[in-house]
């Protein structure tokens, strides 16, 4: 089996780009959503993006292939609301282990497919493991600053069970993604080392935080170098950003993580920022040109897209990533 440790060593991996945006082309229906086994479920499910891994597997593995087509390394697999908590909006709680492990082993499917087409470019998939819907450190109710929303424990549970799905699907990695809390973050990395030593694997984790605005903050307040030093105690794979921003904006911020961390470094911006209808401009010559900085100033070891961007966009990254080297990892004094 290839490892994404050694991999990483030799050349900058590229990961995929947004599930959303490309689940959005197939306009699924309220009964797409539901397939023949949920027609009569009490609850509305259209906009359960993960539900479709079990009632849409079809689509599913059609956008992986698409992604892996353009040059991707490194899939996710479609679980990025796969906890019991993001879930409970659905009321579908009891269905977290199937919808991780059947996302799992679809992903796994596809990118062995492409690993056996061509063993010189192994294949990898990433467990996708979002920040939930609710916040451990800030309160949602603005009249009782000391209000939370969800406890350290409901997260660490949580993370615990859609953890062990994820593995048993056989990912090769856990990728805890969009992070915005980082105290939401440091439960899902508690469950994921406890599920390590109780199983006595070691399997490699990949972190990325989203720095929210112009603030140069993630949502909880938190500085760049405060995040790193927050997930730093555990041995990670790569640490990195996502979301919120373009190539641009996020740049400065990648660079002051490049500096800081003897980690592999990854980053996938969405395309550009959105416009006043939530959509995005920036096009694949545009962001290709801004990613293209990233490479000649040997910031990351790992480069993909967030919101916005398809395999065109990844495509375009795959074409020009092949020709830098990654970051050189320096022992920080």
């Amino acid at each position: 089996m290839p490892d994404i440790r050694q991999e990483i060593q030799k050349r900058i991996l590229v990961l995929d780009g947004a599930m959303g945006t490309m689940l959005q082309a197939y306009n699924f229906s309220e009964e797409d959503f539901r397939g023949e086994r949920f027609k009569d479920y009490p609850s509305p499910l259209k906009g359960n993006n993960d539900l479709l891994s079990i009632t849409q597997p079809n689509a599913i593995a059609e956008v992986h292939a698409k992604y892996l087509e353009a040059g991707a390394d490194i899939i996710e697999t479609n679980t990025f609301s796969g906890t019991s908590i993001s879930m409970a909006d659905y009321n579908m709680e009891s269905l977290v282990y199937e919808l991780n492990f059947e996302s799992a082993k679809i992903a796994r499917e596809v990118a062995d497919k492409f690993t056996e087409a061509n063993p010189d470019k192994p294949r990898f998939v990433a467990g996708s493991i979002g920040p939930t819907n609710r916040t451990a450190s800030l309160s949602p109710d603005v009249n009782k600053p000391e209000y939370r929303a969800v406890t350290f424990n409901e997260l660490r549970v949580a993370y615990k069970e859609q953890v062990e799905a994820l593995i048993e699907g056989g990912v090769d990695t856990l990728f805890v993604e969009t992070i915005f809390d980082t105290l939401n973050a440091k439960a899902a990395l508690f469950a994921i080392e406890e599920v390590k030593e109780e199983r006595k694997i070691d399997i490699p984790i990949m972190v990325s935080g989203t720095i929210t605005d112009a603030s140069g903050r993630t949502l909880s307040g938190q500085t760049v170098e405060a995040f790193l030093t927050s997930v730093s105690h555990i041995p990670l794979l790569s640490v990195g950003f996502n979301c919120a921003l373009g190539a641009k904006q996020l740049k400065p911020y990648v660079q002051r993580l490049s500096n800081e961390t003897s980690f592999y470094t990854s980053a996938h911006p969405n395309a550009g920022l959105p416009n006043a209808f939530g959509e995005y401009d920036q096009t694949v010559e545009e962001m290709q040109a801004l990613i293209k900085e990233y490479l000649e100033e040997g910031l990351i070891n790992i480069i993909g897209g967030c919101c916005g961007t398809n395999p065109h966009y990844i495509k375009a990254i795959e074409d020009i990533a092949k020709d830098y080297k990654p970051r050189l990892i320096e022992e920080l004094a």
